[in-house]
């Protein structure tokens, strides 16, 4: 199998980004294509499945000519995608409207409607807040206010579904997708019906494709037309994608309990495998053979992280100092620097991460962030360290949640845009007292689905083991035991604050949006 290589497609909410990898998973190109997000309505968000298409092509034709390899070196390719995004369509895959995203909160008043069914099915999402994003609530919106279309839509599915069936013309459903957003169980015969049925939804399963195919699993070879416009050859080994985070696990090696991924941008995701089925309120799943066969993924978030470091960044890059900082990396060079001189806990101040409510564990909308602890001797540093440790102390909660649950990581696995704090790395490792490993290859999910096409393709025998070969890392950032002591009261500090202001603060947000 020398001088062969793998595509990997990672197909986000602004573009798509296409890698070129070989079978040890260095990356021999790396190209992007950006798309349109729609906004028709407040807390809406739509796009269109063709602009995807244009951009995966294209970013697909410039990858290749960029590593200069002849299109028949290329042996298998994945795709991963945001989830959960709707795709109503007809039978031939057309687009019946523009794809529901992710992100869209029409379907809310539809989430609280089903989360309230009483149905076993909701230990899912915890037995708590069901949120809009989820594959029901989105079908069922659609049911209710654009009946023609749902009507006459002979295929709902995932944009990873349309993605794929685009390529290779095959009718299927990826098992990560329908698991983490749909409620389907694969431990457990499958589909929900009686949820389904509760929530007015039955006769959704006969729009649905029959084949639900693992991670990994071959789905067919590049159609012709497809191949051409992708700038390959015909009949490359096509395997089954997934969620974009998700497939950024596989991109870390976490293929195995005892290890966490945290995936980083906006806000934080913590990702693991159980040995074990694990339920709580708070917690997302577990779903059994997400990932990897035999095991159960779970799932945690943090709303606020990067959002909450980028404001502070913003507050201090003024337009007075536009002349000093001539761009934010400049800001952050100068934030990063004088903040890695401070003690932890920032000279006394406790920072919450609560800008846009918690997630996990408390599920609480209505609350919001707060610092305490400041004086005239405190300045930009001391504001933009508290904020990294505030997210910090969210994430060893989120930890001691999963300890109590029977799962407790002994190494986090990072990517994305924290990674390239080495202060924030550290602080990380010190409050919870975890090696962080920091990937060679950043872009998570296209390693990840780049493993996907190299399992397709039969060069290795499954993910666990693919991962094990194609992911390498660059760093391992070793706790400090002093700081992790002292960290230990303000974890504890950061932890109370919540039952004791909760109320506090429901109080002052649903008085300032009435």
């Amino acid at each position: 199998m020398q001088n062969t290589y793998v595509m990997g497609i990672d197909v986000g909410t602004g573009g798509a980004r296409v890698g070129i990898f070989d079978l040890t998973g260095n990356a021999v190109a790396m190209a992007e294509r950006s798309f349109p997000l729609y906004t028709p309505c407040n807390g809406w968000a739509e796009q269109q499945p063709d602009d995807w298409w244009q951009a995966i092509c294209a970013a697909s034709r410039a990858a290749v000519e960029q590593s200069g390899l002849v299109p028949e070196s290329i042996i298998g390719i994945s795709v991963d995608a945001t989830c959960c995004t709707v795709v109503a369509a007809n039978e031939d895959y057309t687009p019946l409207r523009p794809a529901i995203m992710w992100m869209d909160l029409r379907a809310s008043e539809q989430a609280e409607r089903i989360a309230a069914l009483d149905d076993p099915a909701l230990r899912y999402c915890g037995h708590g807040r069901l949120s809009a994003e989820w594959m029901p609530c989105k079908a069922l919106w659609l049911k209710e206010n654009e009946p023609d279309c749902y009507r006459r839509a002979a295929r709902i599915v995932e944009s990873v579904d349309w993605i794929t069936h685009r390529m290779t013309g095959a009718e299927t459903l990826s098992l990560n997708n329908v698991s983490v957003r749909w409620f389907y169980d694969n431990s457990r015969g499958g589909w929900p019906v009686s949820l389904y049925e509760k929530a007015g939804l039955r006769d959704l399963f006969e729009k649905f494709p029959k084949d639900v195919l693992p991670m990994g699993a071959p789905v067919g070879g590049l159609m012709g037309e497809a191949a051409r416009q992708m700038g390959l050859r015909e009949g490359i080994t096509v395997a089954e994608g997934g969620a974009d985070a998700h497939t950024g696990v596989i991109g870390l090696n976490v293929t195995q309990p005892g290890r966490m991924a945290l995936i980083t941008g906006t806000s934080h995701l913590h990702l693991g495998l159980a040995s074990g089925e694990i339920h709580a309120k708070g917690l997302l799943g577990s779903f059994a053979d997400a990932i990897v066969p035999g095991l159960h993924l779970v799932e945690c978030g943090q709303i606020s992280s990067g959002s909450v470091i980028n404001w502070v960044k913003n507050l201090v890059a003024s337009e007075t100092d536009a002349g000093r900082y001539p761009d934010s990396q400049a800001v952050y060079a100068m934030l990063n620097s004088k903040a890695a001189k401070l003690p932890p806990g920032s000279e006394g101040l406790v920072m919450t991460d609560y800008f846009q409510g918690n997630r996990t564990p408390y599920t609480d909308a209505n609350v919001r962030a707060m610092i305490y602890g400041l004086g005239l001797r405190h300045g930009p540093e001391h504001i933009y360290r508290a904020a990294i440790e505030g997210v910090c102390y969210g994430t060893e909660q989120i930890l001691r949640l999963y300890d109590t649950l029977g799962y407790r990581p002994q190494e986090v696995y990072i990517s994305g845009g924290a990674s390239n704090s080495r202060l924030w790395m550290q602080i990380h490792a010190d409050v919870s007292n975890l090696p962080i490993y920091v990937p060679k290859q950043r872009e998570a999910p296209c390693l990840g689905s780049a493993i996907l096409g190299a399992v397709g393709a039969g060069v290795y025998g499954g993910i666990a083991e693919a991962a094990q070969n194609m992911v390498t890392f660059a760093d391992r950032i070793d706790p400090d035991p002093a700081a992790h002591g002292e960290y230990a009261f303000y974890v504890e500090k950061y932890i109370e604050s919540y039952g004791l202001m909760k109320d506090w603060m429901h109080s002052i947000t649903k008085r300032a949006v009435r």
